[in-house]
């Protein structure tokens, strides 16, 4: 089947702000003529001297010629009215977050534009379907959610509303590829894939903190150097900005009928009543102001390295660590069990969502410590560990000490159902499947989503299968029944995988 858009083809943008100009960067890379449009006088042409200075940067570092950003921007052309948009075989909107304003515009474009010409829009949060609802022909409007900054971040998510002819998505879908890009197809429901499935990255981490787990820096160096996220839940939020994200937050919550796996967090809420958003204010959960310091991460204190180790079974994911306390010259003695570490009186377990303090009493065992999970055992450099509360010193020390000569920095948390690491991946996992069983979209659709948009180190599905979904199902119902909330509800196709026998 011919393809309905060609490097001929016009497209149109509406808005030229940070994401339109953007937009129109990628489209013109891609060889097509454009047409700019702001109602703010003078904003379109500012937007697109915007692209030009990137561009000129590019060339000044060498990597874009001087004759290639020249073509580039002759292909971008600011127009001054609605009304020029008319050659335009695709227009896409990226302007402020009102329902009335886009359906206002794409009211206007429908009797500008041709009756083939597809419109898109690049909504965040509001639904596809009620945009199009009050236009002649909402077959031919679709969502093409683009990511910030639209010219480098590869995902978008094309959105089909209840009305959108799967022809019109398909056409996006295959125009993004030749963007560039990576797209995923979704269902208009709240918060698509990414802005859905990320809301456990935010809500565990400020859970924790709120319940005295661990300090705000600390979370943040164990999801970075343990699970192998660029940055952690209070450093990204910072840098989106509290008001936004705890906005973002609240529309799901409420889009979702108030379901308790959305609730926002009375600490973010916290900050943005006091006006503290984050970097752009000078201040979030971290102080930005000139001279302040940032606080660092608690991190235990050397402790010796023992001389021997056990390992009691196969530890599974964790196996990786059996390797490294051989490099560092621990004897190592492998027996039959259950998937732990015997260092002298002192047992490790990956934790399983228990309170290490409860899982202590059920074994008989007072110097039970938890550990967290990590993306990669062989190359994480931090290590979380949970003791539980009748653990003596001692064994804490030798676990610390096991650890260290493992290569890690070592942080000693608070007894916390889950840890840090653990329930944030069961959770996104969890939140991926589900979006999964509501055919919002495929499985593979989450993985790319949260790699593409939001640089998460691995798809969530594809890293709670390599742990294993019988240990991800039982994280979770160990929090449920830690916390008694159904926040913590496994989704009924991470029951079904699990009971299906599924396997990394």
């Amino acid at each position: 089947m011919m393809s309905m858009f060609t490097t001929e083809s016009v497209i149109g943008v509406i808005g030229a702000g940070t994401m339109g100009a953007g937009i129109a960067q990628v489209a013109a890379n891609a060889g097509h003529p454009v047409l700019l449009f702001d109602a703010a006088e003078g904003a379109a042409a500012r937007g697109r001297e915007g692209v030009d200075k990137g561009l000129q940067k590019l060339v000044a570092r060498g990597k874009m010629k001087a004759e290639d950003v020249e073509a580039l921007m002759s292909r971008i052309q600011v127009i001054e009215s609605l009304e020029d948009m008319a050659p335009a075989a695709l227009v896409i909107e990226a302007i402020v977050e009102r329902l009335d304003v886009k359906q206002s515009v794409f009211g206007q474009l429908e009797d500008i534009c041709s009756e083939q010409t597809v419109l898109a829009t690049n909504t965040s949060s509001i639904s596809v379907t009620a945009i199009g609802s009050t236009l002649k022909r909402p077959q031919n409007l679709v969502g093409m959610h683009f990511f910030n900054p639209a010219p480098i971040m590869k995902l978008v998510e094309v959105i089909s509303g209840l009305d959108t002819k799967a022809e019109i998505a398909s056409a996006i879908y295959d125009l993004s590829v030749s963007w560039g890009k990576k797209p995923v197809h979704a269902k208009s429901t709240p918060g698509f894939i990414v802005n859905r499935v990320a809301r456990p990255f935010y809500a565990e981490g400020f859970r924790i903190f709120q319940e005295g787990g661990a300090d705000n820096a600390t979370i943040d160096a164990v999801i970075r150097e343990a699970g192998g996220f660029r940055m952690g839940p209070f450093e990204l939020t910072d840098l989106i900005g509290h008001d936004v994200n705890y906005a973002v937050t609240s529309s799901v919550f409420a889009a979702y009928y108030n379901d308790q796996r959305f609730l926002p967090s009375l600490i973010q809420l916290e900050l943005v009543n006091a006006g503290h958003f984050g970097r752009k204010t000078g201040k979030g959960f971290y102080d930005y102001s000139e001279g302040a310091e940032k606080p660092v991460p608690q991190t235990a204190e050397a402790a010796a390295k023992p001389s021997s180790v056990t390992i009691e079974g196969d530890l599974g994911v964790a196996e990786p660590l059996v390797a490294q306390f051989e490099a560092a010259g621990i004897e190592v003695i492998r027996t039959e069990g259950d998937g732990r570490i015997q260092v002298g009186d002192a047992t490790l377990m990956l934790t399983n969502g228990q309170f290490s303090t409860v899982r202590a009493a059920e074994i008989s065992n007072r110097n039970l410590i938890h550990f967290d999970l990590a993306l990669d055992y062989a190359q994480a450099t931090r290590i979380a560990l949970a003791p539980a509360d009748k653990a003596d010193t001692k064994a804490v020390e030798l676990a610390v000490g096991l650890f260290q000569a493992a290569g890690k920095a070592v942080s000693i948390i608070d007894d916390i159902p889950g840890m840090i690491v653990m329930r944030t991946l069961a959770m996104l996992a969890n939140e991926g499947f589900d979006a999964v069983n509501q055919q919002v979209c495929n499985e593979e659709a989450v993985d790319i989503a949260m790699q593409g948009g939001v640089n998460y180190p691995r798809g969530p599905i594809n890293w709670a299968t390599e742990v294993g979904l019988s240990r991800i199902l039982n994280v979770l119902r160990n929090l449920g029944a830690s916390y008694g909330e159904d926040r913590y509800r496994p989704s009924p196709l991470l029951l079904r995988k699990v009971a299906g026998g599924r396997q990394a």
